[in-house]
């Protein structure tokens, strides 16, 4: 098992593969990009079985960055399942299932930071639809209701900003929880025609409809001209406005929160000229181009699930 310290992870893909097997597995921390290519390692965590990494990825692609896996029905997680691990161990076909196409894995950054522990992940689905339904953050102690195992709120939220599903502020507040943003940003949505919400970048405010099972409104601007740019979503179908308007998908390399590493860089341009433009002014950002219908997708596979086992309809104000 290649990884980088700290890695998400490692411990639910170390977990899932004592569920498996009782082969044993050795661990080897990965700190350069060289080493990276040198042992294998397409992204944090990466197994290799017989030396073979039986998802298919590239070092040349992921290097000492997280590494994104999808499961049985598409979604991004950051491991394979059970059933995943079993099949590849077994040296069966594990298919595009556990794979992400390169050009996601740099809009994906944050989904390695999905909870795994039922007591956070319960937090977190309860942050998300307090924004949803307030358009502001909710406290600590708005959430110290919903944790019945002893633990503090102050407890669970430093832990899901260390795994980077939220990030706190220096006072302790919920400052991001993706898609939402505490603070203003260029990407504007109304949520069912009466709650104003901040995005964190532009595919987050396109994953919002999806999440909520609601109707919005984005407004957002072409950071190289300021022109306006909105899309409509209604009944599940989106509209753009201007129609040629496309968005841009990047982030640094390297690793770290999504909040500094690529929301800055997942933005909505007026054409695709307009796009390939900026792209070109900043090399040090690798990144590409969506149609809307691609963006639209990436939004609804990132963020469609959220609340999946929620009642979503009770989110709508």
């Amino acid at each position: 098992m290649l990884h980088v310290a700290g890695c998400p992870g490692l411990a639910p893909m170390l977990e899932r593969l004592r569920e498996v097997t009782e082969l044993p597995v050795a661990t080897r921390e990965i700190g350069t990009t060289e080493d990276a290519v040198a042992h294998g390692m397409a992204g944090s965590p990466t197994l290799l079985v017989d030396g073979v990494d039986p998802f298919g990825g590239s070092p040349d692609e992921c290097g000492v960055a997280c590494r994104i896996y999808r499961d049985e029905r598409g979604r991004m997680v950051p491991a394979p399942s059970t059933a995943q691990l079993r099949a590849a161990i077994a040296g069966e076909p594990v298919g595009d299932s556990g794979r992400v196409r390169p050009g996601e894995i740099l809009s994906a950054w944050r989904t390695r930071a999905l909870p795994l522990d039922p007591v956070e992940a319960a937090v977190h689905r309860a942050i998300l639809r307090g924004f949803a339904a307030t358009g502001v953050s909710p406290t600590a102690g708005d959430l110290t209701a919903g944790i019945t195992n002893g633990r503090s709120a102050k407890d669970v939220l430093s832990a899901l900003h260390v795994a980077d599903a939220i990030r706190l502020a220096p006072d302790g507040q919920i400052a991001v929880a993706y898609p939402f943003s505490a603070r203003p940003t260029r990407h504007r949505v109304r949520i069912g025609g009466r709650t104003d919400v901040y995005a964190m970048c532009a595919i987050d405010a396109l994953g919002i409809a999806p999440m909520l099972g609601v109707d919005t409104l984005i407004r957002s601007d072409d950071v190289t001209s300021g022109q306006l740019i909105t899309v409509t979503t209604t009944n599940g179908r989106a509209t753009w406005a201007p129609v040629g308007a496309v968005a841009v998908i990047g982030a640094i390399p390297g690793g770290g929160p999504s909040a500094e590493c690529c929301c800055d860089h997942l933005n909505f341009f007026a054409d695709a000229a307009a796009a390939n433009a900026w792209l070109a002014r900043h090399p040090h950002v690798p990144g590409q181009v969506l149609t809307q219908g691609e963006a639209e997708d990436l939004g609804a596979r990132l963020f469609g699930d959220l609340l999946a086992d929620t009642d979503r309809g009770d989110l709508s104000p």
